[in-house]
C-alpha cells in the first residue's frame, strides 16, 4: 500500500511536465507532436539518476549521488550515438527502462557543454578538472532535484554539484537557486516567498551569483509585469543565470493558476525564451499542479508519458522505497531492474 499522496504526485508531475512549449518560440502549432528538447531529455535522466542513487544508497550504504546522475547522462549520450562515450559495461548497457525508450535516442538539439564533459570522463579525477560553461542546461536539467526536499536539507547543494559535473560555477549557482526555489514551492510557499527564501538559503553556496541575484526580477515583476522588453533585459542570453532571472519574472507576472498557459507562451516568445519557458514551467507546474497545465499541449508532448512515469517513480522511491534496503525485502521485485543501483 502506497503512502504517496495525491498532492505529492500532482506537484511532481506538474514540475516535470511544465516545459510544454519552450521550443515553439511562443507559437504553438495547431496539431502534431510537440517534440522534446535535449534539455528535456537530460532532465529525464536527472530523475533516473536521482532514483538510482537512492536505490544504491539503500542497498550499498555508500553512494556519491552526483556521480550516479552523471552516469545517467552518459547513458543518454550513448543512446544518442555520441562518439567518445566510454561504455560502463560490455553487455546490457545502457541499462534501466529509459534505455528502451526510442524517443530518448533521437537528436533533439545539442548540449555541447554537457557532451564535452561526458566525453572527458571519468568524472572523479585527481587533477581537479573543472568546467567553465555558463549555459542554461546546467539549470534546466537539474530542476527536478527541487522535488526531493525530503531527501535532505541541502538540495541546493546537491543540484549545484550535479550542474558542476559539466558546467561552471555560475551555472552551478543558478542550479542551486532554482532547485531550492522549487523545494520551497513544494513546501507550500508562493513563488515570491520561495524566491526570497531560496536566496537566503543559498547564500553559503553561491560563489558568483552573490547577494540577492534575483531581486531585479522580483522588482521588475512588481513594477512592470508582462513586458517583453523587461523579460529581454533580464534574459539577454542563453546563460543559466539569465534563464533563472527570466523565469522568476514570468512566474511573478503570471501568478494565477489559469494564467499558466499564458506564462509559457510569454516566456517562449523571448529571444532566449526556450530556457525561460522550461524553467518557469517547472516553477508554475509545481506551484499549481499537473491539472493546471493545458491538456491540449501536454497530451501532444513527445515525452509526456516518460516524464509522467518518472515523476510518479521519483515520489514513490522516496516515500515508499519499493526496492527495499540491504536489510528489508523489496515491495516491488522489478524495481531494481528498472532503476539498477549502481
Amino acid at each position: 500500500m502506497t503512502r504517496v499522496t495525491a498532492e505529492q504526485l500532482a506537484t511532481a508531475r506538474g514540475c516535470v511536465l511544465g516545459d510544454a512549449i519552450g521550443a515553439t518560440g511562443g507559437t504553438v502549432p495547431a496539431g502534431g507532436t510537440l517534440r522534446a528538447t535535449s534539455a528535456g531529455q537530460l532532465a529525464c535522466f536527472t530523475i533516473d539518476g536521482i532514483i538510482r542513487a537512492n536505490v544504491r544508497g539503500a542497498h550499498k550504504g555508500i553512494c556519491h549521488p552526483p556521480s550516479v546522475v552523471w552516469h545517467a547522462y552518459t547513458r543518454w549520450a550513448a543512446m544518442q550515438g555520441i562518439p567518445g562515450i566510454e561504455r560502463w559495461r560490455e553487455e546490457d548497457w545502457p541499462d534501466g527502462w529509459l534505455a528502451q525508450v526510442p524517443a530518448l535516442g533521437k537528436r533533439r538539439g545539442s548540449a555541447p557543454a554537457t557532451v564535452s564533459a561526458l566525453q572527458a570522463q571519468p568524472i572523479l579525477q585527481p587533477d581537479g578538472r573543472t568546467w567553465t560553461s555558463t549555459g542554461a542546461h546546467g539549470l534546466t536539467r537539474t530542476l527536478p532535484a527541487g522535488l526531493i526536499q525530503w531527501w535532505g536539507p541541502e538540495l541546493g547543494r546537491f543540484a549545484a554539484e550535479v550542474a558542476a559535473t559539466t558546467h561552471g560555477q555560475e551555472a552551478a549557482d543558478a542550479a542551486a537557486l532554482g532547485a531550492t526555489l522549487i523545494g520551497n514551492i513544494v513546501a507550500g510557499r508562493n513563488v515570491e516567498e520561495a524566491t526570497e527564501r531560496a536566496q537566503r538559503e543559498c547564500q553559503s553556496l553561491v560563489q558568483v551569483m552573490t547577494g540577492v541575484p534575483l531581486s531585479l526580477a522580483v522588482h521588475a515583476a512588481r513594477d512592470s509585469p508582462r513586458q517583453p522588453a523587461a523579460l529581454t533585459q533580464l534574459c539577454p542570453d542563453a546563460r543559466a543565470a539569465s534563464a533563472l532571472a527570466g523565469a522568476v519574472y514570468v512566474a511573478l507576472s503570471f501568478p494565477d493558476r489559469e494564467q499558466l498557459g499564458d506564462a509559457l507562451l510569454f516566456a517562449a516568445s523571448a529571444p532566449y525564451g526556450r530556457h525561460v519557458a522550461a524553467t518557469v514551467g517547472a516553477f508554475l507546474g509545481a506551484a499549481h499542479g499537473v491539472d493546471a497545465l493545458p491538456v491540449a499541449w501536454v497530451s501532444r508532448l513527445e515525452l509526456a508519458w516518460v516524464a509522467d512515469v518518472l515523476a510518479r517513480d521519483l515520489v514513490t522511491e522516496f516515500v515508499d522505497g519499493p526496492s527495499g534496503t540491504e536489510y528489508t525485502a523489496a515491495t516491488d521485485p522489478h524495481w531494481w531492474d528498472r532503476y539498477p543501483g549502481w
